[in-house]
């Protein structure tokens, strides 16, 4: 079972300047990375017309860029932009994961088919979230504080405490018009996961009206 719990976050000013930092060598990443997806595209479609093949040739294909060859060249970003070594590495790979994501959709469209707009750059002040994909340890939390890689602890306002039994898989700190804010994705996999291969239909629907007098009565007459 997986929940989602978010938290505002109090940093402190050096920490808000580390994200700030953070987000615009990402938000660059992300372009770059765009950049070069939409360069092998305009390079690799060949709209043919009336133009016979035999006169107009075919240029050999450039190999297409994806989420491993993308990764494996961060190294040679991090040797001509040193500021990306600031950043953890699993966070700068998630922006790789992005680009995939938004750019797939875009040409493949998602499982059911259906294909999103063309993907746009992020302008200066739009790239919003930074991920972090390692599971957190227990002893990264303590109190209202968490320890996050090469940020180190950040406040939480703890409105609700974290359940029992959950263990935080990932992390992302998202800067809001409001302030800094923390999501958290919760695991706990002795609660199991129902799947059903049953389609939706009249006869194994039931409807639940839930009611002062009873706390719930079903469309078949079942009164709780």
């Amino acid at each position: 079972m997986r929940l989602a719990y978010q938290y505002r976050l109090r940093p402190t000013k050096q920490q808000i300047a580390t994200f700030e930092h953070w987000l615009e060598l990402s938000r660059r990443q992300y372009n770059y990375r765009l950049a070069e997806r939409f360069n092998w595209w305009e390079q690799n479609r060949c709209d043919v017309d009336r133009c016979s093949i035999i006169s107009c040739g075919i240029a050999p294909l450039k190999d297409k860029p994806d989420y491993y060859s993308q990764k494996r060249d961060l190294t040679n970003s991090k040797a001509l932009f040193p500021e990306y070594k600031e950043l953890p590495s699993h966070t700068l790979q998630d922006v790789i994961a992005r680009v995939e994501k938004t750019f797939d959709r875009w040409l493949k469209g998602d499982s059911n088919g259906k294909k999103s707009g063309r993907p746009r750059f992020k302008g200066k002040g739009r790239y919003h979230s930074l991920a972090f994909p390692d599971p957190i340890k227990p002893e990264h939390i303590q109190g209202k504080f968490i320890q996050l890689p090469k940020i180190g602890k950040l406040k939480m306002i703890l409105h609700r405490p974290l359940p029992d039994g959950f263990k935080i898989k990932t992390a992302a700190i998202t800067h809001k018009i409001d302030g800094w804010y923390i999501s958290l994705s919760l695991e706990d996999v002795t609660v199991p996961h129902l799947k059903t291969d049953v389609i939706p239909a009249l006869d194994n629907t039931v409807g639940i009206d839930m009611g002062l007098k009873s706390f719930l009565v079903t469309s078949d007459n079942q009164e709780y």
